[in-house]
């Protein structure tokens, strides 16, 4: 029992430590960083990267859209392997060294030279690299959690998480405040890359690699589509699984969206200070402790799959109010808020679900296609914004057209039966 204790506190530290990238980088500070570096070079608005025509405020959408399309590729493969060796430890240590190291270096991004396609790429292989991590560390869950275990123990892990990303984002507001400037958000991109490099090393030493199981891959690496066709094939085999996947992939593109677009509407749309758009989002990482270990609670009483939808009608009161009533800072915060309420749950929650789901020795596999579409690595939803961005020019009609995404995702949810996509888990798996 100590020793599981032990393992869980380094799982929980995966959280604690990656969360600050996808707090203040995605979040809060690059959105509105890269599109100013990006509007030194405007003309009109428009930038043209790769003779590509486009309105400045989508070059941020259009890299999230690009690093998770080669997500697809790296991400199933990845998975497969880690799978096949058993050396989660291993390939979590790379995947953090690789991405944190590219986001140090977005501190050599700056207006003066305008040189946004710059900033982009490195934003593509730190996020590429943070998708692969998360994937390694969702794999853990299986490890050590009960099936019973699992909604308390994701949902203590999002808390961590939540508390880290906030304690860092606090530091960055600070810091921020003292002296604004391009500078102190170059300085802010070093201090996420060292904060994600350094407190990874706790669950290095305190988790362990798992002993094969059944359904462990034992086939040689296969090319990437490959590889991805045939995981998605195996998930095809269950046909609950395979309708969470789908269900999960909807909403989580809108839930995403609003998370890596809400700074770019708050400083373009309503014209707010980089300070505010920081506090609002450090007042979703305090409230959603509360909220991720809320709906918990919810899940015991009820069942997992009811709470989650209930967080998911939470997001579409949160659409209509972004698009017919938010106007000030103080209605941002509020909304902010309201946000942090349903964030911790529906996050929470879809991983211990998905968790559930996934045949034994096959976790990093089968969460590579769940992560496709977690912690700012959607790209359904971030095209669909910068499309009806340059359609309509307007943020409030962008962020409204996610309510197709999130209604889809519902609607399949609401047909998923959580206890057979468990049972359709335990049976006996083949190697394809």
């Amino acid at each position: 029992m100590h020793a599981l204790r032990t393992q869980r506190i380094g799982w929980y530290t995966i959280d604690w430590a990656n969360s600050a990238f996808s707090t203040s980088v995605i979040t809060v500070f690059l959105g509105p960083y890269l599109t100013s570096v990006a509007q030194s070079t405007a003309i009109n608005n428009v930038i043209s990267p790769f003779g590509i025509d486009m309105h400045v405020g989508s070059w941020f959408s259009f890299c999230i859209s690009i690093s998770v399309l080669a997500q697809v590729l790296v991400l199933p493969i990845i998975g497969a392997r880690v799978d096949h060796t058993h050396r989660k430890r291993m390939m979590l240590a790379a995947t953090t060294a690789i991405g944190a190291t590219a986001t140090m270096g977005l501190f050599a991004c700056t207006p003066e030279h305008g040189n946004y396609i710059l900033g982009g790429a490195l934003f593509v292989a730190a996020n590429i690299c943070f998708g692969a991590s998360v994937v390694v560390a969702n794999s853990f869950l299986n490890d050590i959690a009960s099936l019973d275990e699992r909604d308390a123990v994701s949902s203590r892990g999002w808390a961590l998480g939540y508390l880290g990303g906030a304690i860092l984002l606090a530091v960055h507001l600070v810091w921020y405040t003292a002296a604004p400037g391009s500078v102190t958000v170059r300085g802010i991109f070093v201090s996420v890359g060292l904060w994600w490099a350094l407190w990874t090393v706790v669950p290095l030493v305190l988790l362990r690699d798992p002993s094969a199981r059944s359904c462990a891959t034992s086939v040689p690496l296969r090319t990437p589509f490959v590889q991805a066709w045939t995981t998605l094939r195996q998930a095809m085999r269950s046909p609950h699984t395979a309708r969470f996947m789908i269900a999960y992939v909807a909403f989580n593109e809108t839930v995403q969206t609003v998370i890596s677009q809400a700074s770019v509407f708050g400083s373009i749309e309503l014209g707010l200070g980089l300070d505010v758009l920081t506090q609002a989002i450090l007042l979703v990482q305090v409230v959603a402790i509360g909220g991720s270990l809320a709906f918990a609670e919810l899940a015991r009483r009820t069942t997992t799959k009811l709470a989650l939808t209930s967080s998911l009608v939470g997001w579409i009161i949160v659409i209509f109010a972004s698009f017919f009533w938010v106007q000030n800072a103080t209605q941002f915060l509020i909304l902010a808020g309201c946000i942090a309420l349903v964030l911790g749950g529906t996050q929470a929650l879809s991983r211990s679900l998905f968790s559930t789901m996934i045949p034994a020795g096959r976790e990093a596999e089968y969460f590579s296609f769940y992560e496709l579409s977690d912690k700012g690595t959607s790209w359904i939803g971030p095209l669909l914004f910068g499309i009806t961005l340059s359609l309509t020019q307007s943020y409030r009609w962008a962020i409204l057209s996610l309510l197709v995404t999130l209604v889809i995702g519902i609607l399949v949810l609401v047909r998923v039966d959580a206890n057979k996509a468990v049972a359709e888990s335990q049976r006996p798996c083949e190697n394809v």
